[in-house]
């Protein structure tokens, strides 16, 4: 089992780990071009890369995306009822751990078994990421790439990553362009006066939210409403009181919690919200991974028109249903059946 650490642990960890495990490392690969990742890192990267070890979630999400077949294996367990919504082959692969990421697992051994050529990270650039990756790289001898997971960037992010790896990313990369235009596009003939102040609710009690300008809520910020949780903390996820909640009132709640979902219709801290008074509170769907949050990745793009008929009164009105399935055809590599459709948007209450 691997252990659940701090960050600064997990640097520890692998310092020490590289230690003992110095004389397995993985020999040298033939460099054929270093590239510069959006750290600003010069990273030597072999002639040919095959197969990469994900250092958080959000690696592993737009990796199977764009080329499934080089996925080493998912940072997290896959839950049972998400495993459905991913061919067999993929619902497999093992549980290889994570390097990044909250309570974050720290295991050189298990990267170094994995044998990848790569170790990528996507998400939140920032120094103390940087740094990890200068260290496991340091001491894996595998180039390590950070990349730059925002939302508006996602088109950039595929062609980097594609090019990186010496795959077609035009598609998928076309694709996010497209809606994240089509989306700012509609948005901007909305009247200011309809934008809708919102809440993002996480936890069984819906007490944990997603900061504005935080990765976790920047959807929110992408189709301009107002995230009442804009605290000025340079922080991505706080835990707020009842009498917050109360205090801001919010006339919208999405939430990723099914748990959160089913309770807040008869919660006594939330009855008097107007969000739940007017049956406005939303669950977005998760499977095999989160519409709106959690993690902060590709995924998100499905989520998008979503977001908007909900926070928007069907400011999209084609057939979603058949664009889901697009969808998960394309980046999830599944055809998905009516009931798994229906599941996905119709949630149970």
């Amino acid at each position: 089992m691997i252990p659940r650490l701090s960050r600064r642990a997990a640097l520890t960890s692998i310092s020490a780990a590289a230690l003992m495990l110095g004389s397995r490392r993985l020999p040298a690969q033939t460099v054929s071009r270093t590239v510069t990742d959006s750290a600003g890192r010069k990273v030597a990267l072999p002639a040919k890369v095959t197969r990469v070890f994900a250092a958080g979630t959000p690696a592993a999400i737009t990796l199977y995306t764009l080329a499934p077949d080089m996925l080493a294996g998912w940072p997290d367990p896959i839950r049972t009822d998400q495993l459905a919504y991913l061919p067999p082959q993929y619902a497999a692969l093992p549980v290889t751990g994570r390097l990044t990421g909250r309570a974050n697992t720290a295991n050189v051994e298990s990267v170094l078994a994995s044998k990848p050529d790569l170790v990528l990270d996507i998400g939140t650039i920032a120094p103390i990421y940087a740094s990890l990756a200068d260290r496991v790289q340091a001491q894996t001898g595998i180039p390590y790439v950070l990349l730059d997971g925002a939302l508006t960037k996602t088109p950039a992010l595929y062609r980097q990553l594609g090019e990186m790896l010496g795959v077609d990313a035009s598609a998928l990369a076309s694709y996010a362009t497209e809606l994240l235009a089509l989306v700012k596009q509609r948005i901007a003939y909305v009247p200011g006066n309809e934008r809708a102040r919102v809440y993002y609710a996480r936890g069984p009690e819906g007490l944990e939210t997603g900061l504005a300008g935080s990765i976790n809520a920047e959807m929110l910020d992408f189709v301009g409403v107002r995230n009442v949780a804009a605290t000025g903390e340079k922080r991505n996820i706080a835990t707020i009181s009842a009498e917050q909640i109360l205090a801001w009132n919010p006339d919208d709640v999405v939430t990723i919690d099914q748990r959160f979902y089913k309770n807040v219709w008869r919660s006594p801290i939330w009855e008097e919200v107007a969000a739940v008074r007017f049956k406005h509170v939303f669950l977005a769907p998760d499977k095999p991974f989160g519409w709106f949050d959690s993690p902060p990745a590709s995924n998100r793009l499905i989520g998008l028109k979503w977001l908007c008929n909900k926070l928007y009164s069907g400011l999209f009105t084609a057939d979603f249903a058949a664009e889901t399935h697009d969808f998960y055809r394309r980046f999830y590599h599944i055809d998905l059946s009516a009931a798994q459709l229906k599941a996905l948007l119709e949630p149970a209450a």
